[in-house]
């Protein structure tokens, strides 16, 4: 199923996704070395209910996962990039934590993810890897406008993420979004230019560049969900939900204190 929201809708979209990204961001401030990956689910939830939206994930059952996902928000730590289910893990200075947010309000759902550095610490290839997923996002964001084809996106970002020299695997990409998380189209993260669907004003999509630092292969860990790269290697993942306008693409995932910018 393909949706093309209204301006009643478009507006619902823009309040959507400014809570996932403003959630993002106090729970970004909030982890720190100590942290527990089950404290941040907490958090999540707390922050959900008090906004009165309603997460995607708690009932999240699709075909590849093992039941429902039973959180609140994906905690990917180092080696895990995608569908990170929290368990008690404390956090250390240097890990690399992903966090991957979906939420409904007002039947409009909005999905976005970051990564970072916990801690002080830094290494040269965790920064590598963040900053080249967030370059690919960025790509993928300027080649989305009305007439153009996903394949035009899908190639931006898997230029980008190619030339930094890192395997690209395109089982799990972007997607449509709307009343539901997850919808056609497919968004791979490498692509042919001009091939797909045509975007059209109204369509929201979630553009979700991701990386593993040596390997295109995951692993499925014993919780039926949270994907790994096979060689215990680092991940990133960066993430906008984004509108197809008139002029071009409008992130809607930006933090609040970031659009009074």
């Amino acid at each position: 199923m393909i949706e093309i929201l209204n301006p009643t809708l478009l507006a619902r979209a823009r309040e959507t996704g400014a809570l996932v990204a403003d959630i993002l961001d106090t729970l970004r401030s909030r982890c720190a070395a100590g942290t527990n990956l089950l404290d941040i689910d907490r958090w999540a939830k707390a922050l959900i209910v008090e906004a009165g939206a309603v997460s995607c994930y708690v009932d999240y059952a699709p075909s590849f996962g093992r039941g429902p996902f039973g959180h609140y928000i994906c905690t990917g730590v180092n080696d895990a990039v995608l569908h990170g289910r929290p368990y008690d893990y404390t956090l250390a200075d240097g890990d690399l934590l992903t966090l991957d947010l979906a939420v409904s309000k007002d039947g409009v759902a909005a999905d976005a993810a970051i990564s970072f550095l916990v801690g002080d610490a830094r290494d040269a290839e965790s920064v590598a890897l963040i900053e080249t997923t967030e370059r690919a996002l960025a790509a993928g964001i300027a080649a989305a406008r009305p007439g153009a084809r996903v394949g035009d996106i899908s190639h931006a970002i898997g230029t980008v993420l190619g030339e930094a020299g890192y395997a690209i695997n395109t089982d799990f990409g972007g997607h449509g979004i709307g009343s539901t998380m997850h919808q056609d189209p497919h968004v791979p993260n490498a692509g042919r230019p001009g091939r797909g669907y045509t975007l059209r004003p109204g369509l929201l999509l979630a553009l979700e560049p991701w990386v593993m630092a040596d390997t295109a292969q995951l692993v499925t860990d014993a919780d039926g969900w949270t994907l790994r790269s096979a060689t215990g290697c680092r991940t990133a993942h960066s993430e906008h939900t984004i509108a197809i306008t008139d002029d071009g693409a409008e992130i809607l995932t930006l933090p609040r204190r970031a659009r009074e910018l």
